[in-house]
C-alpha cells in the first residue's frame, strides 16, 4: 500500500476487528491517533493493543471499551495502572531488550502500527524521533503502519529512519509532544544523589533513568571528567553535563563521541537538543540494552530505582504487592551488563521511608510483589543514609549492611528480624 495523507477517522479505518495494534510509547505516544482509534472501538472487537508506557489519558482503556480493545503493558506508566488493577488491561513481564523480540519472532504478530513521526526529508524518510526503543521492529514488522507526521517531532540520528514506502497512511497534525519538567530535588534526593555521584569514577559509562533521583546524582557530577552515556533512555538533567562537557563519550568502546539512547522524555529543550545533533545517536533497546554491547563499555555505572528491597538483597521494582506499578524495563539488563563491566558498578537507589514513613528495606518483601533484580544480581543499595555493598556478602551480611543504612526509625526492628532470621546476626 502507498502512503498518502488523510485524516485519522480515514487512517483508523485500516484496523478490523482481531487486530493486534502496536502504539509507540513514551513523548512519541501518537495521542491523536490513539483518541481515534478510541472513538471507533465501538464498532471493533477483539482489538489488542500493545505498547510501552504512553502518554496522555489512554482512553483505549476505559471501561465502556471492555470486549471491544484489551491493552496489553509492556510496562505500565500512571495511565494504565488502574485499568491493569481492574483487570481491563494485561500487564505483560518482560526484559526491554527482548521486546523487539516479541514482534520479530511472531510471539506477538503484529497487524498494525500507529507512530508518530517527523516529515519526510527530501529522500523520502521519516525520523521516529524521541522513541525508536521497540519501534523501530515495530514498523518493520507490521503489515500496516499508520503514522501521524508531526513536524513538532525532533529528526534524531540512528535506528529511526524510516522510508515513506513503508508507511499505510499518514495524517498530519502540528501538535506539542508531551513534556515532563524535571521533579523537584528534595534534601532525601539530594543527600541520595551526592552518594551516588561519590561511586561514580572519571571516565565511567553512565546509565540512569527519569525521575528526581537520577537528575540529583547529574546535578552532582558537575565536577566529574570525561564521562560517557549509553543508557535506555534520560531526561533534561543530562543536558548541563553535555553542555558543560562533562559527558565527552571519548572512553567508551563503540560509538565513541556520542551519547547512545533509546528514547528521551522531557520538556522542549531536550527535544529541541537531540533534533538533528550528530552527538546523540538513537538506537533500537535491543541494542542498546543487550548485556554483550553494555559490559565493552568500561566502568559501567548503572543507576536505577527501586520500590522496595528486602533484607536478602532481593528487589521489587514493577509492583507494591499485587498491584502493577511499572514494569521490568531495563533495570535487569543494565544491572548484569555494569556487573560484567570492566571496573563497572551496579546501583539501585531508593528513599529509605515511603511518603507514609513506612520501610522501604523490608524483613520479607510484600506478598504479591514481584523480584525484578535478584539478590545474586546486586552490588550497591544506597539510601539517604548510606551504601550497602552486597556483592561477595553472606545474606547475614547483607542483612546488617542494608540495617545500617535504613531510616534510623526501623532499623531495630530490622536488626531484630535479621537476628530471628539468621541467628548470629
Amino acid at each position: 500500500m502507498n502512503a498518502r495523507y488523510m485524516s485519522a477517522e480515514e487512517a483508523l479505518a485500516l484496523v478490523q476487528s482481531g487486530h493486534r495494534v502496536f502504539i509507540q510509547g513514551a513523548a512519541a505516544t501518537p495521542i491523536l491517533l490513539v483518541e481515534e482509534l478510541a472513538r471507533r472501538a465501538l464498532e471493533l472487537r477483539d482489538v489488542e493493543a500493545v505498547h510501552l508506557h504512553l502518554e496522555g489519558d489512554a482512553p483505549h482503556v476505559a471501561p465502556e471499551l471492555a470486549g471491544h480493545i484489551r491493552a496489553t503493558s509492556l510496562f505500565t506508566g500512571p495511565s494504565l495502572r488502574e485499568a491493569v488493577a481492574a483487570g481491563r488491561a494485561d500487564y505483560m513481564s518482560v526484559f526491554l531488550s527482548e521486546v523487539p523480540l516479541l514482534f520479530r519472532r511472531g510471539i506477538l504478530p503484529l497487524d498494525v502500527a500507529l507512530v508518530q513521526v517527523s516529515p519526510p526529508d527530501r529522500h523520502g524518510y521519516v525520523s521516529l524521533g524521541t522513541s525508536v526503543d521497540a519501534a523501530k521492529a515495530a514498523v518493520e514488522t507490521a503489515r500496516i503502519v499508520i503514522a501521524l507526521v508531526n513536524p513538532r517531532m525532533p529528526r534524531t540520528i540512528g535506528d529511526g529512519a524510516v522510508h515513506v514506502s513503508r508507511l499505510s497512511a499518514m495524517v498530519w497534525a502540528e501538535v506539542e509532544l508531551p513534556e515532563h519538567a524535571p521533579a523537584p530535588i528534595g534534601p532525601v534526593e539530594a543527600a541520595i544523589g551526592g552518594l551516588v555521584a561519590g561511586l561514580v569514577e572519571d571516565g565511567a559509562t553512565l546509565q540512569m533513568g527519569i525521575g528526581a533521583i537520577p537528575d540529583a546524582v547529574l546535578a552532582a557530577l558537575g565536577d566529574h571528567r570525561e564521562l560517557g552515556v549509553h543508557t535506555e533512555m534520560f531526561s533534561d538533567g543530562l543536558l548541563p553535563l553535555l553542555e558543560k562537557g562533562v559527558v565527552t563519550n571519548q572512553h567508551k568502546a563503540r560509538q565513541q563521541g556520542r551519547t547512545v539512547t533509546s528514547f528521551v522524555n522531557g520538556t522542549r529543550a531536550l527535544y529541541d537538543f537531540v533534533h538533528d545533533n550528530p552527538v546523540v545517536e538513537f538506537r533500537e533497546c535491543s541494542y542498546v540494552n543487550d548485556t554483550s554491547v553494555i559490559r565493552r563499555h568500561p566502568k559501567v555505572t548503572a543507576i536505577n530505582s527501586c520500590i522496595e528491597v528486602d533484607l536478602t538483597g532481593q528487589v521489587v521494582s514493577d509492583s507494591i504487592g499485587e498491584r502493577i506499578y511499572s514494569g521490568v524495563g531495563g533495570q535487569m539488563d543494565f544491572i548484569r551488563g555494569a556487573s560484567l563491566s570492566e571496573g563497572g558498578k551496579p546501583i539501585l537507589a531508593l528513599p529509605s521511608v515511603t511518603s507514609r514513613g513506612a520501610s522501604r528495606l523490608v524483613p520479607q518483601i510484600h506478598a504479591g510483589a514481584g523480584v525484578v533484580t535478584t539478590r545474586a544480581h546486586v552490588h550497591y543499595i544506597v539510601t539517604e543514609y548510606g551504601v550497602a555493598h552486597l556483592y561477595g556478602k553472606t545474606l547475614r551480611q547483607r542483612a546488617q549492611a542494608l540495617a545500617a543504612i535504613a531510616h534510623p526509625d526501623h532499623r531495630e526492628d530490622l536488626l531484630r528480624a535479621a537476628h530471628t532470621r539468621f541467628v548470629a546476626c
